[in-house]
């Protein structure tokens, strides 16, 4: 008799064993794949806005651009973090998405201010709205793709990653704003847009911290 339950309690410890590598082979592979999916969007937005803001000049659209840029970065350590396996790397990964998006802010909002002091009105404007539309569409996508990821798989650096993203898509609105208005002869709108947009990526940053800051707190 003990044979026979020595037999069954092995088969079923050692079929859990596998389960769990697969669980965590299949986590990688999950995280990984939303990564290079949000990467790929992102810097086909990009590319195309680079191209929009060489053409126009829009201060509003480069902050725009900066962030989004920024934002397609931080897959680099997020997707290290999963290949890992790692829980600690994944909340390590969450703070250079965290610095990755006060950077762009304080980019961002430089060109806003040397706008200012240097006033260019923009061209191209309907170029210009366009490209605001491609940051908001591609940062839609990008974020239910994190945020249904990361949920999944219970990753905060994809969850902040997420919502950063969410935040970004109506940022990108502000740019289609900001053509308009200066369409009517509002010239100094370009730069205060480009401010507002800085203003709003530093509370995404705030935000993203809290987030990132509970999971080192469990993991780090």
């Amino acid at each position: 008799m003990h044979g026979p339950e020595h037999s069954h309690s092995h088969a079923e410890g050692h079929g859990h064993s596998h389960g769990l590598v697969d669980e965590s082979i299949m986590r990688s592979r999950a995280g990984v794949r939303a990564v290079l999916e949000s990467l790929a969007i992102l810097a086909l937005a990009a590319a195309i806005q680079v191209g929009v803001y060489l053409l126009s000049g829009s201060v509003a659209l480069l902050a725009d651009l900066i962030h989004n840029i920024g934002d397609a970065l931080t897959a680099v350590p997020v997707g290290i973090a999963f290949l890992l396996h790692s829980r600690k790397a994944e909340a390590y990964a969450g703070l250079a998405v965290v610095a990755a998006i006060f950077i762009s802010a304080i980019a961002a909002g430089y060109e806003a201010i040397d706008r200012f002091i240097n006033p260019q009105t923009p061209t191209h404007l309907l170029a210009v709205a366009a490209a605001g539309a491609v940051g908001f569409l591609g940062n839609w996508i990008v974020a239910v793709i994190r945020l249904r990821a990361g949920k999944r798989l219970d990753s905060a650096a994809l969850i902040a990653d997420g919502h950063h993203a969410r935040a970004d898509a109506f940022v990108s609105l502000a740019v289609i704003a900001s053509a308009a208005v200066v369409a009517i002869g509002f010239e100094v709108a370009d730069p205060l847009i480009g401010l507002a947009i800085t203003l709003v990526i530093l509370r995404i940053t705030w935000h993203s911290w809290g987030t990132v800051r509970a999971e080192l707190a469990e993991n780090g």
